[in-house]
């Protein structure tokens, strides 16, 4: 039996020693084993070296590590041995937080008696108060969660699935500012978020939080037979491991999230990890940045009879939103300038203008929302040679009309208008191209943009909250265009052989051709096109005698 003296000198002991206190005094459930001692391993005590040691600390871990026990036990020993300490413990739902609090409960009943320095005053499903005044509290995620609290420990369990957790965190940070303390622990959950964040912040060391990484096989017991992965590079494999992967039927998200610690291929993603991973590598600085606000980045300058494909979006220049242009080499589909900024309409198409005539007259495409239609009719105003154009009502694939026919086509509008019916094809043709590499993205703007595109609540993709998709869309109309508009499986090999026999003849002079209408006083023709059944006619314009480039519909 101890002496009092001996009682004295390990409750400091425990009190000073917070690895100490739990590897001999604290019990935890084990799901196989029962009730047993909490005997940590070395990741789990350098673990309480870092919340002893930092104020912010942010865990990525894989599951079934014993995180969320070991910071349980850490939270009963900062209430056991210390007054007046106010812990909360916020997790993605209700049970989840309960589950908390069921820990730190069974941690602390299970102590001796002479080690209770304190009575439990209040004990609940939500929280624990004692007598010194320390107390802890576990809450579902909310907007006003934690506001009114001036907290001593703030965790934050699973912090990437946690709703909206960007908006309370703005509320909840000034609850520690006064010398409390942050554990953010969680599983990845995608790209965007807040935990995402401040993780590769805090790995950048541009912020005060200290990053902690738990790869699955940290733990022991998983070890056996632990070797490099040879089908994925930087990645581990072992015994454990391949088991538990077959016999759980686990899918490549699944396996990133619970197991990997990887963003990337994570979350609810548009695109997968893969992609983005290989995008990273042909991001580069673009040699030549222009415009006055420095927002135009070009990547290559246009070649000698190159064919570009320019697609737009367009914003008020004033809200969140940016005005966007992707400017694409047709023929292999690299990315040669980007512009991504916030100017009114009628300088952004001012801009699209000169764009356009640099890269030898692109055919631009602009979206024909509300503010995209101001942009066009300047557009009009300049006589730009090359717009796309539409047939109202009918934004599929497969109608294009030059600029020079709304006079005789009263059912044509200038632009495309992206819709519900076509987004969802745009988008997905936009995943092809990537996930095929059949395009070349050089912009780190817009990869940015990729990894913060994800699939929402009700399967839409849109750009994550707090993030845009300017970018992205000018991208996804770009493929959608080239693909269904210009792409020679819209063009008959009979009417290409025509194109191409009749091509010098046009230039150099106005020439009828069998079956074309000549549109009166004006030096036009309109051959047959097979686009769709009921339109079949391309539209061309001869300008002082001269046409407008019409090889980019088809190729060699």
């Amino acid at each position: 039996m101890p002496t009092k003296q001996e009682l004295r000198n390990e409750i400091v002991r425990c009190g000073r020693d917070p690895a100490y206190f739990i590897r001999k005094y604290v019990k935890i459930q084990h799901p196989k084993r029962g009730l047993i001692s909490f005997d940590l391993f070395d990741y789990q005590e350098r673990l309480i070296d870092a919340y002893m040691t930092e104020r912010f600390n942010v865990i990525l871990k894989a599951r079934q590590l014993g995180i969320s026990e070991v910071t349980a036990a850490y939270a009963a020993w900062l209430m056991l041995f210390h007054r007046d300490k106010n812990v909360l413990v916020m997790a993605t739902k209700a049970d989840t937080a309960k589950n908390i609090v069921r820990k730190i409960k069974v941690c602390i009943k299970k102590l001796p008696k002479w080690l209770m320095l304190t009575r439990q005053k209040t004990d609940n499903a939500m929280s624990i108060e004692f007598d010194n005044g320390s107390r802890i509290q576990a809450i579902a995620s909310s907007g006003d969660a934690g506001r009114s609290e001036a907290l001593s420990l703030l965790i934050i369990d699973e912090a990437a699935h946690v709703t909206s957790l960007d908006e309370m965190w703005t509320g909840l940070l000034p609850t520690v500012t006064a010398g409390g303390s942050v554990i953010m622990l969680s599983t990845p959950n995608g790209v965007g978020n807040l935990f995402h964040k401040i993780y590769t912040e805090a790995e950048a060391h541009e912020n005060d939080f200290h990053p902690t990484k738990l790869m699955w096989w940290v733990h022991p017991e998983r070890i056996e037979g632990l070797c490099d992965d040879p089908d994925r590079p930087g990645f581990k494999t072992s015994v454990w491991f391949r088991k538990e992967i077959e016999s759980a039927n686990v899918s490549e998200r699944d396996r990133a999230q619970e197991y990997e610690c990887s963003f990337l291929s994570s979350g609810d993603n548009v695109f997968a990890g893969a992609i983005l991973a290989a995008i990273e590598l042909g991001i580069y600085t673009p040699p030549s940045i222009r415009e006055e606000d420095r927002n135009l980045f070009v990547w290559m300058e246009p070649r000698e009879r190159g064919r570009y494909l320019i697609a737009c979006d367009v914003a008020r220049g004033d809200g969140k939103d940016f005005s966007t242009a992707q400017v694409f080499d047709v023929e292999s589909m690299d990315q040669v300038a980007e512009y991504c900024g916030k100017i009114p309409p009628d300088r952004f198409a001012k801009l699209l203008n000169d764009l356009g005539k640099d890269y030898n007259n692109a055919m631009l495409v602009v979206e024909n929302n509300a503010v995209g239609m101001a942009a066009l009719e300047h557009l009009k105003l300049f006589g730009y040679c090359n717009l796309f154009y539409s047939r109202k009502g009918d934004q599929m694939p497969g109608e294009f009309v030059n600029c020079s026919y709304e006079q005789y086509e009263t059912d044509l509008i200038a632009g495309f208008t992206t819709t519900s019916k076509t987004r969802l094809p745009m988008i997905n043709k936009l995943e092809e191209y990537l996930r095929k590499k059949q395009m070349n993205i050089h912009s780190k703007r817009t990869l940015e943009e990729f990894r913060t595109f994800i699939w929402n609540s009700a399967r839409r993709p849109e750009a994550m909250r707090g993030y845009n998709d300017d970018l992205t869309m000018a991208c996804a109309l770009a493929v959608w265009i080239r693909d269904t508009v210009l792409s020679s499986s819209h063009v008959s090999a009979e009417i290409q052989e025509k194109l191409v026999l009749g091509i010098d003849q046009m230039v150099t002079r106005n020439v009828d051709i069998p079956g074309a209408t000549k549109m009166p006083g004006h030096q036009q023709v309109r051959t047959p096109m097979l686009t769709r059944p009921e339109r079949q006619r391309p539209e061309m314009q001869l300008p002082n005698g001269m046409i407008v480039d019409f090889s980019w519909i088809y190729k060699g």
